[in-house]
């Protein structure tokens, strides 16, 4: 029930006062984001955390001049691989062996990955591997909720942009969303005083038998 509580409490804040978060909350927002399901666990995303203030002024033009990228205190942006490649998958595969030990299992499914996805359009690969990404950045929001850390995905900026001001595109990434983290200002956000407006639970979840 506490859990409820907390995504009751949040909600995509709209205007942040500039307040900085602990460390240790940021690190176990960054930890949920981990621990997230990814399909295959080969996790095709990176985190980049920015708390500098004058990167996140060069970073708010391209997300269409949203202030809680310039008043959050710490901005997560959510970059995808722009593709599935053989390195990628094997070094993936690497560090689930140091941990798990090394199966002729698990090097066969190793391998099909690499055949299924290899042969797949660049495009097609990056749209998985950004759905991966969404996973995480489902865990990050509501981890944010557990520690009273307000939160704004962001789905409305850029990317090509972006991608060019950080130097994604050399990198093999391509940016996917942005999730400024902070505390709400409750003079400035007009959404502050609005009540949580959702679809009925018979609306939203049908059950077959």
């Amino acid at each position: 029930m506490e859990f409820l509580e907390h995504l009751n409490w949040r909600y995509a804040t709209k205007a942040m006062n500039g307040g900085k978060i602990a460390d240790d909350k940021i690190e176990r927002i960054l930890e949920a984001v981990r621990l997230a399901p990814t399909s295959s666990g080969l996790q095709p995303f990176e985190v980049l955390v920015v708390k500098g203030e004058e990167l996140k002024n060069k970073i708010m033009p391209v997300a269409n001049n949203q202030t809680v990228i310039r008043d959050c205190s710490h901005l997560l942006i959510f970059a995808a691989w722009d593709n599935y490649t053989e390195e990628r998958i094997t070094d993936t595969f690497k560090s689930m062996y140091a941990v798990r030990g090394f199966s002729e299992k698990w090097d066969e499914y190793r391998q099909f990955l690499i055949k299924s996805y290899t042969g797949r359009p660049a495009e097609v690969n990056y749209n998985h591997a950004a759905h991966q990404a969404y996973i995480a950045f489902s865990f990050a929001i509501a981890a944010a909720a557990t520690e009273k850390v307000d939160a704004t995905p962001i789905e409305g900026f850029n990317p090509e942009a972006l991608d060019e001001l950080l130097g994604l595109k050399e990198q093999g990434f391509k940016s996917v969303l942005l999730l400024p983290l902070g505390y709400r200002d409750t003079e400035k956000d007009w959404l502050i005083t609005m009540k949580k407006a959702r679809k009925t639970k018979g609306e939203l979840i049908k059950e077959l038998d």
